[in-house]
């Protein structure tokens, strides 16, 4: 699981849904490549890493130089990296444990909910206030940092940390989800048609695992899965525990237990 590719071509093999991707190793390759891309919503990322480290989504790519950052920033953390077709709709993270699905998180890129009166920059200052945020995964949730990432996804909206959202609006600081860029997660365990639940249990048996997380995008989480509706995106050797124990939103599925009933405790 470790190696994108390899994980990818063995659940495609197994019959399971994952985007098409093309995999690059150098910037000249890659910039041969770029009018093969141009219009469509793509995904760059390195072919081995974790945390959302080294990736950049491009919408209606029409930018060749935010393509070449995107690919410069994806090799300077991997040695290979996939272009791969960016899949609408939303992520869920499956944590299989055993042939089992112990919990389901879906995942809310780092944002925060306006006042009316205070700053973006304000509002992130509030949320980190919150103790269940923290750094180096000691707590269930990850500071919000307002980095180069953010400060560049706000402009693109045509904002700043300077803005102030009305009351009720909600502005996102990245387009990824993961937890460890700062943001949230929403318990759906009971709320996903089990037939996603066996496509999880499926691509883990397919790669060997005991455990493992699946992320899968899912379009409409209420309508029976079929090619055009989820993907699976990613799956995971060392999926976070915590969080599925202390959502933001839901209940402890306390999956310790499961971890604990596959070792014979």
């Amino acid at each position: 699981m470790e190696n994108k590719e390899v994980t990818k071509i063995i659940l495609k093999e197994h019959g399971i849904n994952v985007p098409e991707s093309t995999t690059i190793k150098t910037v000249d390759e890659a910039a041969k490549k770029y009018q093969d891309f141009l219009g469509e919503d793509i995904v760059i990322k390195p072919k081995s890493t974790n945390f959302g480290l080294g990736i950049t989504i491009l919408r209606n790519l029409r930018s060749k130089e935010d393509y070449m950052l995107g690919i410069k920033q994806a090799l300077s953390y991997d040695s290979s990296v996939m272009i791969e077709e960016f899949i609408p709709g939303l992520e869920y993270r499956f944590l299989v444990v055993d042939d089992e699905v112990a919990a389901i998180l879906h995942r809310v890129p780092a944002n925060v909910t306006g006042n009316g009166s205070l700053n973006i920059k304000e509002l992130v200052d509030e949320k980190n206030r919150n103790p269940m945020r923290g750094k180096g995964y000691v707590t269930p949730l990850e500071t919000i940092v307002l980095g180069s990432f953010e400060v560049d996804y706000l402009t693109s909206q045509g904002k700043d940390i300077n803005y102030v959202p009305v009351e009720g609006e909600v502005v996102y600081l990245r387009e990824n989800s993961n937890l460890s860029t700062g943001g949230d997660s929403i318990d759906f365990t009971d709320d996903i048609l089990d037939d996603y639940k066996v496509i999880a249990v499926e691509s883990a048996r397919a790669v060997g695992a005991k455990i493992c997380g699946a992320d899968i995008i899912i379009s409409d989480v209420k309508a029976r899965p079929d090619r055009n509706n989820h993907s699976i995106i990613e799956l995971n050797f060392n999926p976070i525990l915590h969080a599925h124990a202390y959502p933001s939103q839901g209940q402890n599925r306390h999956v310790e237990d499961n971890v604990l009933d596959l070792l014979g405790f």
